[in-house]
Parts: C-alpha cells; sequence; structure tokens
C-alpha cells in the first residue's frame, strides 16, 4: 500500500475527520483575533471578511460532523 493510498484512507477514517475537526475550529481563534482588530479599528471590510471566514468555518466543521456520522453508520461495531 503506498504512502498517498494510506493518506487517503486516514483523511476518510474517524481519527483523521476527527483531527481536521480540531484543525478547522483550530483556525477559529485568527478569525476571532481578525475580527477583534477589525471592531477595534473601525475596519467594516475586514469585519465581513471575518464574518464570511468564521461562517466558513461553521459550515466546514458542520460538514465534517457529518462525514462523523457517516462513518458512525458503517461502523458495524457501533450497532
Amino acid at each position: 500500500m503506498s504512502a498517498l493510498t494510506k493518506a487517503k484512507g486516514f483523511k476518510k477514517s474517524r481519527t483523521g475527520t476527527y483531527l481536521s475537526i480540531g484543525t478547522t475550529a483550530f483556525g477559529a481563534f485568527g478569525v476571532i483575533k481578525q475580527a477583534k482588530k477589525a471592531r477595534f479599528e473601525h475596519d467594516t471590510l475586514r469585519l465581513i471578511d471575518a464574518v464570511v471566514s468564521a461562517a466558513a468555518i461553521a459550515t466546514g466543521v458542520a460538514l465534517l460532523l457529518r462525514e462523523l456520522k457517516r462513518i458512525g453508520d458503517d461502523d458495524v461495531l457501533l450497532g
């Protein structure tokens, strides 16, 4: 099995999905920092960018949670 095949398998695994959720959620810290700075500087365009980025993060986490549920439904041991 090649390293690329192993990496693709890990990406679709429960552990890989949890890792993706964590890294996506970690990106939220940067967005929060950006939003605070934009509010402090009264920079509307940067604040809009932070809001759109936050929406993208929320959507990404929702998709990953859906994938995690799908993996759980496929797992025979979980019932």
